[in-house]
């Protein structure tokens, strides 16, 4: 039987709630954003040393929540042998695509064509290669980074539900990730193809990038946007988004490409910038 939560998650309004909790976070009336800032920090225990502005300076609570660090706060590892994770977070999963399957938690699984929006081809260039699912919890900085270096091809936003995303609803909801809203970013770099899926959550209000800013998120269409050969290109390390509220990057890349750290495993944190797997071909001079 379902727990309560689990029920409460299945009847929720979710994009009617998310919509509510934005409108809150980004008010600029600052004895109300300040409060929730400063509450925020106590309840998450936010390490406010590592931020490059104070509780004051933000514009509103998800200006907080989307804060830059002070400079030298994440070093990168060496890029041209190691991937690099693209946020602070947790592991939640970490293998290989098998059959199409990317393992989500206690048996569930979800494919790779249904978190790509239904993209067979795009989903195929994954088979047999590997995955990595990191959560960004509350306290988390949340902006988002380049795994590898590469150029931008295709984004895909998937409409979709909000679930809330953490390890009980990893392991009582169904195709979690491939479930909820998200925007699929679609790469090609030396390591060939890859993908970086932005996956939303509840009470997130809106998904980021640098090249196209706010995405129109709890919008009934699937939307996807091909990009020119040098439109948009980018180092390992650099930014490529950030969530306003929440939640969950899914890393694909071809097979034959990335051998993830033996001892990465769910559960382990991670911090942007570290080196979370070996690149197996790396070419000269990447």
């Amino acid at each position: 039987m379902a727990s309560p939560f689990i029920w409460l998650q299945h009847a929720l309004p979710h994009h009617a709630v998310s919509r509510g909790a934005g409108k809150i976070a980004s008010s600029e009336t600052p004895w109300l954003k300040n409060l929730l800032i400063r509450r925020f920090i106590e309840a998450y225990d936010v390490d406010m040393s590592e931020a490059a502005r104070g509780v004051d300076e933000f514009k509103s609570f998800n200006d907080f929540f989307t804060r830059e660090l002070k400079p030298g706060m994440r070093p990168l590892a060496d890029a041209s042998t190691h991937i690099l994770s693209p946020a602070d977070g947790a592991v939640s999963q970490i293998g290989r695509i098998e059959e199409g399957r990317i393992f989500q938690a206690k048996g569930r699984h979800f494919t790779a064509t249904q978190l790509l929006g239904g993209d067979e081809e795009a989903a195929q260039r994954f088979e047999g290669g590997s995955f990595a699912t990191i959560y960004l919890s509350p306290r988390d900085y949340h902006r988002v980074h380049m795994p590898a270096a590469g150029t931008l091809t295709s984004t895909t936003y998937v409409p979709g539900e909000l679930f809330s995303v953490n390890q009980v609803t990893a392991e009582n909801v169904d195709g979690l990730f491939a479930r909820n809203e998200r925007l699929a970013c679609m790469f090609f770099g030396p390591d060939g193809n890859f993908a970086s899926v932005m996956v939303g959550a509840m009470i997130v209000a809106g998904i980021e990038t640098v090249w196209s800013g706010l995405v129109e998120t709890h919008n009934p269409r699937l939307v996807r946007q091909d990009f020119q050969d040098s439109e948009h290109i980018f180092e390992a390390g650099d930014e490529m988004g950030r969530f306003i509220l929440g939640s969950t990057v899914v890393l694909l890349f071809e097979p034959g490409k990335v051998e993830w750290d033996a001892d990465l495993k769910a559960g382990d944190a991670v911090r942007m910038g570290q080196a979370i797997g070996k690149r197996l071909q790396p070419k000269a001079g990447a």
